[in-house]
């Protein structure tokens, strides 16, 4: 295993459930949800605010436009949520392992303000702690400005973190952002749904 270890946060860190997402907003009235949340990627003004092309409101703005009643922005911050379960107490456990032991850990996710500021801090809290307890740095796509499987944001992390991707290990989940990942030098690990990234460290 590398010195630098370079995780994606959901499926891989962070337990999710797309279904619960979908269940929260069609609840709420958005008929069409499923329409545009993917296991690993979203589409039309999801994916723009992963993207970081628009902000929280301009989110919730476009969200109201598919909901036939009026919706508060903690009704919809809330549906947006659900598709965050949570993260199970030994991954936290392991994550500070790691960097006891002298890795280098970092996160590159493709997320959005509203899970970030809300379900992702809350779920790091598990043992009284914030994210900076476990990694080393962050790199969100909607601060990026781009969404893996984009080159442009594996570049932003060697930048930032000064790693080198020949000297790195890449968890995720998904397999087109691992490929792309083992293309630009990086050793790639998928980690499939109903597994954990532990079962893959030695």
């Amino acid at each position: 295993m590398t010195r630098d270890l370079l995780f994606d946060l959901g499926g891989v860190i962070v337990d999710i459930r797309r279904r619960d997402c979908i269940d929260a907003f069609q609840k709420l009235g958005f008929a069409d949800i499923a329409d545009y949340l993917g296991d690993y990627g979203q589409k039309g003004f999801f994916f723009d605010i992963e993207a970081g092309r628009i902000g929280a409101d301009e989110f919730r703005a476009e969200i109201r436009k598919h909901i036939p009643q009026a919706v508060s922005d903690g009704q919809i911050d809330q549906a947006f949520n659900a598709f965050i379960l949570g993260i199970p107490l030994q991954r936290l456990e392991a994550l500070r392992r790691l960097r006891a032991e002298g890795h280098r850990t970092f996160v590159i996710s493709n997320t959005n303000p509203i899970m970030w500021e809300q379900s992702l801090r809350d779920a790091f809290a598990g043992e009284g702690r914030d994210i900076s307890a476990y990694f080393d740095g962050v790199v969100t796509s909607f601060e990026a400005g781009c969404c893996k499987p984009d080159k442009r944001i594996f570049d932003l992390c060697v930048e930032r973190f000064g790693i080198v991707p020949e000297e790195t290990t890449f968890f995720d989940d998904s397999e087109a952002n691992c490929e792309a990942a083992t293309r630009l030098g990086f050793r790639s690990v998928h980690v499939p749904p109903q597994s954990s990234f532990m079962e893959f460290l030695k």
